[in-house]
């Protein structure tokens, strides 16, 4: 890379780094003056010495670092979320100063085309994209059972022991656990209800516990109950439970949001095994699968689409274009993320998530050409 390549990258990373600085700064704020309280609980029972009440000094260090416990992973998911939306405000801010210091207009005069502006942005947002790529892959899927802990949970390494409601496991039964130990793989207090083809209760299982062995659920101390009239239980019935509800399923339904926590190479493993999903929920992990790399290119194509509005060469109507190209950009990358989540019907689902990317192409090669130089 050139000089120039070189600086005009140098200061849309600056603004990258600095735009994320600034909104984790407000979200983390936001969220600690609502839950302050909840804070200070949970460091006064972390920080208490020998049951006696820590001092103030020690009750304040500890608060700041139960807040970054739970913030830090949040921070990184947030960081694959936010990407597309923040390296188009850091091309903005940086075409701005590059506009306010007449550098576009040197350019300009000295013979350089403004189409070598978008260079050097580009390959600074692939680089992006590529930490992005390996912070969802690598990083996220390692710190997974941090993300859903909620404020009263936060000082802690595990998910809390938690009930599980009564939930299909995708063929004809139903299941209920009083406890779910996530860490220990255990249920306690097990109900299990067999059904017919229409629904009804026809056996119930109860059993103290169960363990999974990584293949099935074993159950102890187990008891069976016929549901149906006059009709003993069932004989012979095995200990062993064999389901699609494993410790990681029942982990992604209770909490909704680790399933995005899963790495591709996860979730093929899931895909992997047909006993595990049922056909509605293969078609949501396979748009899951790819519609992260859907997401990514349709960031790139929101920023190709975006520079008309801010590379110019009269630092003139810039808060006009700004404000027309605001409306343009966030339905460009809500679009990207609802097409990639959304069922077509008659589309595959490893297709139908790139149909935002095939719409904004020709949007963006058409804003590229628009580039007045």
């Amino acid at each position: 890379m050139s000089l120039l390549d070189r600086y005009i990258a140098r200061q849309f990373i600056v603004n990258v780094a600095v735009l994320f600085v600034i909104l984790f700064c407000f979200v983390v704020t936001v969220d600690v003056s609502i839950n302050l309280d909840r804070f200070n609980r949970v460091a006064t029972e972390l920080s208490a010495v020998d049951g006696h009440e820590p001092g103030t000094l020690r009750h304040v260090v500890v608060t700041i670092l139960v807040i970054l416990d739970l913030w830090w992973p949040r921070l990184l998911q947030l960081f694959n979320f936010l990407l597309g939306l923040v390296m188009v405000g850091a091309m903005g801010f940086t075409c701005t100063q590059f506009l306010r210091h007449r550098e576009f207009l040197a350019m300009v005069s000295a013979g350089q085309s403004l189409h070598r502006v978008l260079r050097p942005i580009l390959i600074s947002a692939l680089a992006l994209t590529a930490l992005q790529a390996v912070n969802q892959e690598l990083i996220v899927p390692r710190i997974a059972p941090l993300l859903p802990r909620q404020h009263g949970d936060a000082g802690r390494r595990n998910l809390e022991v938690s009930r599980i409601p009564l939930m299909p496991d995708g063929d004809t039964r139903l299941l209920y656990a009083r406890e779910f130990d996530p860490k220990a793989g255990e249920l306690r207090g097990v109900f299990i209800i067999e059904t017919d083809k229409e629904g009804r209760a026809i056996d119930a299982i109860r059993a103290e516990r169960a363990a999974w062995d990584g293949e099935a659920w074993n159950l102890e101390n187990m008891t069976v109950e016929s549901r149906r009239l006059n009709t003993p239980p069932p004989a012979g019935v095995p200990s062993r439970f064999v389901t699609g509800l494993t410790p990681t399923r029942l982990r992604m339904q209770q909490y909704k949001g680790y399933r995005e926590a899963l790495s591709f190479r996860q979730i093929g493993q899931l895909l992997g095994r047909e006993s595990l999903l049922d056909a509605r929920s293969r078609a949501e992990y396979r748009r899951l699968r790819w519609g992260r790399f859907s997401i990514m290119l349709t960031n790139l194509l929101t920023l190709v689409i975006a520079s008309p509005f801010f590379i110019s060469r009269l630092p003139t109507g810039i808060v006009s274009r700004t404000i027309v190209c605001a409306p343009i950009v966030i339905t460009a990358l809500m679009g990207g993320v609802f097409g990639a989540s959304a069922a077509i019907p008659g589309v595959p689902p490893v297709l139908g998530v790139f149909l935002p990317a095939l719409v904004l192409l020709p949007i963006a090669i058409a804003a590229f050409g628009a580039i007045k130089t």
